[in-house]
């Protein structure tokens, strides 16, 4: 049955199983494997600790990350949709430049702006020092300030960061939404945001918020400063501090059920997303020109979530760095340097060519299997970096014990005690970031090309050199410069995986923010948000586009 399968599927020109869907297949049951690794884990003994872990300290690490997601949705909604509205509707002085602007918090990890802040807000900080100048306050039981190294305060900048992937498809839902109905909503006397522009947007909210969240759920920089204990914290804690990785796996896969509900989420609210309405939708729709009061709150609007999620963050890092000569601050750096783009351009390049080959496979030779399957070897990105850690590691060891069985050296390893398991890590959390843009750049060329080509004569091979390579180059570019990036700002994965002595820009700055010594970490932290501007552009010039 199994052949007669086979030999039906290889009978479809378009659709051979060959060797570029074999190769396509093992690739991405190789990405699969530490997944299924973490899983099995799970199914293992802990020695009683589960039990433990339920009745102590599991319902407060859920607590703790529901309350969280709670406060960062709704202030990532309020600063996403807001902003998206005053930019999309109204007409006031520095519109366009808030247009792309509002990107710019997107470029800064999480775990930076919380480092940032704690600085800028703690006792001995300016905000602070500030109030006592002011006020004539001279002990801290003379006032009350609130303490930034809380729930509240984790609320509050990842936020801060988080709220663009809101803001970037609430901005093109309202700005695909058909003007005539704005236009009704006018002549009825409605509020053309509460009856047209939110309920239309709202699939995309949602979808915008879903991926907001799963950020929230991945956090582990921020929740580890501030004390915040949640899900992804405790794995951390029960790995490393208890040394039980079968727990720390069962309460990765009670997470894994938070990830699994908003990825439900996302791809209903995308499946409800329709943008119809005639022609009118974009040529009728012109921005109105509110009062002097209006456009002042207007920009009131844009400035408070870029003043909080860029402009004081990246100015506490500027101040820090201009305060002592730049070549001293370089020269503890340099071999991180030279480490953190070492690393993240071979991820990129592995991961570049690993997903292009997925992509071809499962639109020119493989079938339904070879897509489905690709789609699930991209799942990876939404899994917490502290979670697949677990499921790499415990991966690497089983590749790692079948090499030393087949060599007879129980000493040989290919993975383990170096940077392998590191490079395993990145290509199976970061393969999707590959795939989604080959993907995207696939879809754009037209249908019968590769069947042109081959009327014209040309092989598969060398209708894929001559036709196909070429125009999927800035594809290819963009995929690698979007995980070059990632891989820079990763933390949680280079911390519990890097070999020992190797340091990355994101492990150098955590260290040294961790022992409240943000003056040595403010170079190297102010660098990673510098590489996180590539994608803001990327996604500014993705949004002119839509509009």
């Amino acid at each position: 049955m199994v052949a007669t399968f086979l030999s039906r599927w290889s009978s479809r020109p378009a659709r051979q199983f060959d060797g570029w869907s074999a190769s396509a297949v093992l690739v991405c049951c190789l990405i699969l494997g530490p997944i299924a690794a973490l899983v099995m884990t799970a199914l293992g003994d802990s020695g009683g600790l589960w039990s433990h872990l339920v009745s102590t300290v599991l319902p407060r690490y859920v607590s703790n990350t529901l309350l969280l997601m709670a406060g960062v949705g709704v202030l990532a909604i309020c600063f996403g949709v807001s902003t998206a509205w005053v930019v999309t509707r109204y007409e006031f002085p520095g519109r366009r430049l808030f247009e792309w602007m509002l990107l710019l918090p997107a470029a800064i990890p999480a775990y930076i702006i919380a480092y940032t802040y704690t600085d800028f807000l703690e006792y001995a900080g300016p905000v602070q020092s500030m109030l006592r100048d002011m006020f004539g306050w001279r002990r801290p039981a003379d006032y009350w300030f609130p303490e930034i190294r809380s729930l509240g305060g984790a609320m509050l900048v990842m936020a801060s960061v988080l709220y663009p992937y809101i803001y970037m498809v609430t901005r093109i839902a309202f700005r695909l939404t058909p003007a005539s109905l704005f236009e009704i909503a006018i002549v009825h006397n409605k509020s053309q945001f509460w009856s047209v522009g939110l309920p239309l947007a709202r699939p995309a909210i949602t979808a915008g918020l879903a991926l907001v969240l799963m950020e929230v759920v991945s956090d582990f920089g921020t929740v580890e400063y501030f004390a915040v204990e949640t899900i992804t914290l405790g794995i951390f804690n029960v790995w490393l501090g208890m040394n039980n990785i079968v727990a720390a796996a069962q309460i990765s896969l009670f997470g894994f059920v938070f990830i699994l509900s908003l990825l439900g989420l996302e791809l209903y609210a995308r499946s409800r997303q329709r943008y119809s309405g005639g022609t009118r939708k974009h040529a009728g729709l012109t921005h109105m020109v509110p009062s002097t009061r209006g456009q002042i709150a207007c920009i009131a609007v844009c400035v408070l979530p870029l003043l909080t999620g860029f402009v004081v963050p990246v100015g506490v890092l500027l101040k820090l760095v201009l305060a002592a000569p730049i070549a001293a601050q370089f020269a503890p750096v340099t071999g991180t340097i030279i480490a953190s783009v070492g690393m993240a351009a071979s991820a990129a390049l592995i991961i570049v060519l690993l997903s292009t080959l997925i992509v071809i496979a499962a639109t020119y030779r493989g079938g339904v299997f070879v897509r489905q399957l690709a789609v699930a070897a991209s799942t990876g990105y939404a899994i917490p970096g502290t979670m697949l850690s677990i499921g790499v590691l415990i991966f690497a060891g089983m590749i790692d014990r079948s090499w030393s069985g087949l060599v007879g050296d129980q000493r040989a390893t290919l993975l383990l005690g170096g940077a392998g398991v590191l490079m395993t890590a990145y290509i199976v959390r970061f393969q999707a970031v590959g795939y989604g843009a080959m993907m995207s750049g696939i879809r754009r060329l037209p249908d019968n090309m590769m069947n042109a080509s081959r009327v014209l004569g040309q092989g598969f091979g060398a209708s894929l050199k001559r036709v196909v390579m070429p125009l999927l180059g800035s594809s290819m570019l963009a995929g690698g410069l979007l995980v070059f990036v990632d891989v820079m700002k990763e933390l949680p994965i280079t911390l519990l995986l890097r070999p020992f002595d190797f340091e990355t820009l994101a492990t150098y700055t955590y260290q040294y923010a961790k022992d409240e010594m943000l003056e040595e970490a403010a170079l190297p932290a102010l660098m990673v948000v510098m590489a996180g501007l590539i994608p803001v552009i990327l996604m500014n010039r993705m949004l002119r586009r839509a509009g």
